[in-house]
């Protein structure tokens, strides 16, 4: 088990894992290669009295073992391998549960404090990979939240920029969704508040219109629902009036 000391050194280790402080010009020989409990995947390499730590696939791929030889230059470019690393491990784990946009990407890696180079590079990484795709994402949050949540294309729009995409993308997204789908979701829950509104005409219509603006709708879809909501109750009070007759 470690000592409390050895985690106090292992702490301070993390801290100052650059190498501004190893000497200069010297040839620098790993003398342990040690993994470290937390976090995973991470090993702590000890140059004598100077040491740093790199995730596991940073250590493969400079073949870090004992008794390789560095010098402080070459150091410092696997530092900064590593960082990119930390940046792309950390980003693969904050795109397990939903996708994400690039803007969202960045957001978080600058939160764990990630340095704005690893960020750069881990989303281009990521995009390369397909795994982030402004474009794509935009397009189906559009649908989703149209079409299933009832929501109107003003509403998305501002979702969409709020999560940086841009104004182009956003405008081809919404153009995919066709206006007779954003008319049937404003009219299935303008319905809903309209038979729960009580009161006369006029207030349901108030009331209706208010909720669905609220939702994101123009003012020209909830215009169309509001009289077609309106003309229903007219044919229902008709037919009513029908059957009465015969009464």
């Amino acid at each position: 088990m470690e000592t409390e000391n050895e985690t106090y050194l292992l702490s301070q280790e993390e801290e100052q894992n650059g190498v501004s402080h190893f000497p200069d010009d010297e040839d620098l020989i790993i003398t342990s290669v040690e993994m470290m409990r937390k976090p995973k995947h991470r090993y702590l390499i000890r140059f004598g009295p100077y040491s740093l730590t790199v995730h596991e696939d940073v250590m493969i791929k400079y073949r870090m073992m004992k008794g390789s030889i560095f010098r402080k230059d070459e150091l410092e470019s696997i530092v900064v391998a590593d960082e990119r690393q930390q940046a792309y491990v950390e980003a693969l784990r904050f795109l397990e549960r939903k996708p994400r946009t690039a803007k969202e990407i960045a957001q978080r890696l600058s939160q764990k404090g990630m340095t704005a180079d690893g960020i750069e590079k881990t989303i281009i990484r990521l995009q390369q990979e397909r795994l982030v795709d402004d474009e794509l994402y935009a397009k189906q949050w559009a649908e989703q939240r149209i079409t299933r949540q009832k929501k109107g294309r003003m509403w998305v729009k501002q979702e969409l920029r709020q999560k940086g995409i841009e104004n182009e993308l956003i405008a081809e997204a919404l153009s995919e969704v066709s206006e007779e789908d954003e008319f049937n979701s404003a009219y299935t829950i303008g319905k809903k508040k309209w038979q729960q509104v009580k009161g006369d005409a006029l207030e349901r219509k108030r009331k209706t219109g208010a909720f669905l603006m609220r939702r994101g709708f123009t003012g020209e879809k909830v215009r169309k629902v509001i009289n077609r909501l309106i003309a229903e109750d007219r044919d229902a009070e008709d037919s009513l009036e029908e059957l009465e007759a015969f009464e």
